[in-house]
């Protein structure tokens, strides 16, 4: 019992600044990548070679009709950015 406790928190603890990094990891995966792939031309597995190191845990995913990125960390966040000609690469809304 006193290990789930300390693990819980230790958890709650260290959460908002794990989310926080989760957001901004995935708000710059998602910029990066939809630039990479809208603007670039490139395939979007070779976007995350773009990455800086500590994004390991952002994974992409494409909406070609859409023409959106969405970069997520499982479970803690996700971010969607979408192509508008003339434009660029734009963030969606933050709705957190």
């Amino acid at each position: 019992m006193g290990t789930v406790l300390l693990l819980a928190v230790l958890l709650a603890w260290g959460w908002t600044p794990l989310t926080r990094q989760a957001e901004a990891g995935t708000a710059f995966g998602a910029r990066v990548a939809c630039s990479c792939k809208y603007v670039g031309g490139r395939d979007l597995a070779s976007c995350e070679g773009d990455f800086l190191d500590g994004m390991a845990l952002v994974s992409l995913s494409e909406d070609a009709s859409a023409k959106t990125v969405t970069a997520s960390v499982p479970l803690i966040a996700s971010t969607t950015a979408t192509y508008r000609k003339g434009w660029g690469c734009m963030l969606e809304p933050y709705e957190g």
